[in-house]
């Protein structure tokens, strides 16, 4: 198995995808602030550096590496336009400078079109096109919302998406942008982790609620069904 190196590996989604990535024998490098080192899960080896300054980091990275950025701003909101170009498309921009010699890019994006969120859509975009621009083989995950601890409310909108479903206008709408658990997203990390793409492959949220739960297996899984575009 090639080594994995993830930015963002302290984060909601990083800690329990390094936590799940070593116990299935990969060899995990996350990306950390200082003084964040013990904030990994034990068996990851720490690389310190600055996810916005790609020359703090590029040289960790291990050759033929698949690297998976999870770099973004906390709880995304309309008020946070500032930061989804600061933090956001930067760390992407940053991240596909240092990744010459890797294998394979994972890139978290978000479930678009959408009525709403539209700066954050839009860097994520442009995250997109950074990442497609490397020519290197990538995989695209397009979450919407991510149902998990400290970010429960949205289970209230659950039965209103149900309903949605049913009326043929609005079913494709509401399962592009429906909502998926953070296990559901650590489940299709993983199977994109261990697989290899060839060229492009976005994986949307019908297929990230697909995934295999990796809490049940102990084996590499398969890829998560997705499409290319």
């Amino acid at each position: 198995m090639n080594p994995v190196f993830v930015t963002g590996g302290t984060g909601y989604l990083g800690r329990a995808l390094v936590e799940v990535l070593h116990r299935r024998g990969h060899s995990v490098h996350a990306l950390v602030r200082p003084g964040s080192e013990r904030k990994l899960p034990p068996g990851a080896i720490a690389i310190v550096g600055d996810a916005l300054d790609a020359a703090t980091f590029a040289p960790a990275i291990p050759s033929r590496a698949t690297i998976v950025h999870l770099v973004g701003t906390p709880h995304p909101s309309p008020a946070k336009s500032t930061e989804f170009e600061r933090v956001d498309l930067q760390s992407i921009r940053a991240t596909t400078a240092a990744a010459v010699g890797a294998s394979h890019l994972v890139y978290v994006s978000v479930a678009h079109p959408a009525p709403v969120m539209r700066a954050y859509i839009a860097a994520r975009q442009a995250g997109e096109a950074l990442v497609r621009a490397t020519g290197i083989p990538a995989t695209i995950l397009r979450p919407w919302y991510v149902l998990g601890p400290g970010h429960r409310w949205p289970y209230a909108l659950v039965p209103i998406y149900a309903m949605l479903r049913l009326l043929p206008a609005m079913r494709d709408g509401a399962a592009r942008l429906g909502l998926v658990t953070r296990d559901q997203m650590i489940a299709a990390l993983v199977a994109a982790v261990e697989s290899n793409p060839a060229g492009v492959r976005v994986v949307d949220v019908p297929a990230i609620r697909a995934a295999r739960n990796v809490h049940a297996c102990a084996t590499p899984i398969v890829d998560a069904r997705s499409n290319t575009s």
